[in-house]
């Protein structure tokens, strides 16, 4: 990540961040409660979580619009499974086996039919939505079964009075770090987003680290899935068709991540999801109304892809990628 001045767009956005802080501190009353603090960072996991899935693809010089479709699907049959009487490890199996494939299967039209990136997984995710309605389940929502009870300590327990979705975005985080930065596959993953033909010359898998990188996306994604359901006891299938998956690009690109690859790490996740999970409690605080709310996010959005702009220039070599 290229610095801007002296301070990167990371220390940029985490200096936002406890500004932020400071000011509903002094604004809202409640804001700095550790309850408030707590239900704040969980309120943010998920949406973590799925941007440590999107982090790694766009580290990588892709982006996978489809992993909120393939989350939702994926999980709510993994429900409907259960509540038809198939065991809970094999529904969770199954569930997964599926979410694998279909991320195999997006990284394959991006690595081997070379079908840029954001096109491939913008179609895969309208064709999984549509596949799941029509031929795994027929509800908008599918229920979590009594059956299913034993997850709901993934989304609603509590470890020492820490909520259990706060340890698993830390332990998602933590793998993700240590794959980026000690595993072969995670210095594969920063040389093929940086410079695709140099590390294809260099004898670097490119083709099979382009499909590795979705079928990790999808990995992640189906966890963040699990919790979810396990928050709420089911799983709302239309949050494949919302705005959701833009949320997770903001973290992404919020934190520092660079859209033209190789740049970035786990920590800029973190990061972006502070500045979000605060941003997003402050307007619930102030009930601020939820098209507001996206309007702001949207003019987020658009600010921190001209910040990336400016700080990771696209040069020619990038833009004859056509991943983004």
């Amino acid at each position: 990540m290229q610095p801007l001045g002296r301070l990167s767009q990371e220390q940029i956005v985490f200096a936002l961040a406890l500004l932020m802080c400071l000011v509903f501190a002094l604004t809202l009353p409640g804001f700095l409660t550790t309850s408030n603090i707590l239900n704040l960072v969980r309120s943010v996991s998920i949406l973590g979580i799925l941007g440590v899935a999107m982090g790694l693809v766009v580290i990588g010089r892709g982006i996978d619009l489809s992993l909120v479709a393939l989350m939702a699907v994926s999980v709510a049959w993994t429900l409907h499974l259960v509540g038809s009487g198939i065991p809970l490890p094999l529904a969770l199996t199954l569930g997964l086996a599926f979410s694998l494939a279909v991320g195999a299967f997006s990284g394959w039209l991006v690595a081997y039919v070379e079908i840029p990136a954001i096109f491939a997984t913008l179609a895969m995710g309208t064709l999984i939505y549509g596949f799941g309605r029509y031929f795994l389940f027929g509800l908008d929502v599918v229920y979590m079964s009594d059956a299913a009870r034993p997850l709901l300590w993934l989304g609603q327990g509590t470890i020492q009075g820490v909520p259990v979705p706060i340890f698993l975005f830390a332990g998602v985080c933590l793998g993700g770090h240590l794959l980026l930065r000690y595993s072969r596959t995670g210095h594969y993953l920063r040389a093929v987003g940086d410079n695709l033909l140099a590390a294809r010359i260099t004898g670097v898998p490119t083709r099979p680290v382009v499909v590795l990188q979705y079928v990790i996306s999808s990995l992640i994604g189906y966890m963040a899935g699990i919790v979810t359901a396990a928050s709420v006891a089911s799983m709302n299938t239309r949050v494949a068709i919302s705005t959701y998956v833009y949320d997770v690009i903001l973290v992404v690109v919020l934190g520092g991540i660079g859209l033209s690859g190789g740049r970035g790490g786990i920590r800029n996740v973190v990061v972006g999801t502070l500045l979000i999970g605060v941003l997003l409690n402050g307007m619930t605080i102030l009930d601020i109304q939820y098209t507001v709310q996206n309007v702001i996010k949207g003019v987020i959005l658009l600010t921190a892809i001209v910040i990336d702009t400016i700080i990771n220039p696209r040069d020619e070599q990038t833009a004859q990628q056509g991943d983004i």
